[in-house]
């Protein structure tokens, strides 16, 4: 990495490539090679790379822990644009866990309760995980007992759309409960 005379932000990183290619690939004797538009089998190094030259492709080193190394004649350029197209349509299917919130109070009364079952179903109707805790102010920890009844009673309201996840458990002035959506 260079850095300017100031000291202050590197001028540019050299960002070194993920895998060996063409005289990059030393300190061995052979290398098994694979592919498409070549024979498999193990060649001596200077073979496999003049067969590289030779198609006018880059010789890729695949799995250099192996015994000979694996490589590949292969377009490098070309490789790298799949694979980082590969990454992206793996990474656009990766699911995102969103987890929303409810807060209730120790004597949280019958009409909010309900209210915030209806968006707690809402939730979990989305996909969403759900993450129900009773708040204790101030003294109210003395009615710890309540929140949990109240946590439970959620549970078994919730029971058609989602799964307990884990079960009340205090932790500081929170008893907190999660809930899991069910599978469609």
């Amino acid at each position: 990495m260079k850095r300017s005379s100031g000291g202050r932000k590197p001028l540019r990183v050299l960002k070194e490539d993920q895998h060996r290619i063409n005289e990059n690939i030393r300190y061995v004797e052979e290398v098994r090679l694979v592919g498409d538009n070549v024979e498999v089998g193990v060649y001596p190094i200077s073979k496999a790379k003049s067969l590289a030259r030779e198609l006018e492709l880059d010789l890729v080193e695949i799995s250099p822990k192996a015994v000979p190394p694996v490589c590949k004649i292969i377009d490098y350029k070309k490789f790298l644009y799949e694979q980082k197209k590969r990454e992206k349509i793996q990474k656009s299917k990766a699911t995102k866990v969103i987890v929303k919130e409810i807060r209730f109070g120790p004597q949280t009364d019958e009409h909010d309760f309900e209210f915030k079952k209806k968006h707690a179903i809402k939730f979990l109707q989305e996909g969403a995980k759900l993450k129900a805790f009773v708040f204790f102010k101030g003294r109210s920890i003395i009615y710890k007992d309540q929140g949990h009844i109240l946590l439970l009673r959620l549970a078994t309201e919730l029971e058609e759309y989602g799964k307990v996840e884990q079960l009340p458990k205090l932790e500081g002035k929170r008893m907190i409960m999660y809930f899991a959506p069910k599978k469609k």
